[in-house]
């Protein structure tokens, strides 16, 4: 297993659109979870978008309908098309993967294999 690196972060204007990339290679052929999180400056890391083994999916209502992750055939790639961008979605996201149960993170304590994170800023 590899540490995630994300990728394709940068600014933008309002209403404008980023993709973001995550490689993580090794996460395969097992019951693992993928997800973005964002933490914007002096706020708690929180999750976007996550996407487990079986391909289900979930949003945070922030971002539902504007977001859409994804993942590559083999499992070794995580996407993040981010359209409507708004000022709000400002910050610095990070790709996770984390085996069996969902990633979570509180308080500081966020386990799973997590990304060194690529910022987004959205300008007005």
């Amino acid at each position: 297993q590899v540490q995630p690196v994300e990728s394709g972060g940068g600014s933008v204007q309002a209403g404008g659109s980023l993709r973001l990339s995550c490689a993580a290679s090794g996460y395969t052929g097992g019951n693992y979870y993928k997800a973005w999180f964002r933490q914007a400056p002096g706020k708690e890391r929180e999750m976007v978008a996550l996407i487990d083994s079986a391909g289900a999916i979930r949003y945070s209502d922030s971002v539902k309908g504007r977001f859409t992750i994804s993942q590559g055939n083999a499992g070794n790639t995580l996407t993040l098309q981010m359209n409507s961008l708004k000022p709000e979605d400002t910050g610095m996201y990070f790709c996770v993967v984390r085996k069996g149960v969902p990633p979570y993170c509180r308080s500081g304590y966020c386990p799973g294999s997590w990304g060194q994170g690529t910022q987004v800023t959205v300008s007005a």
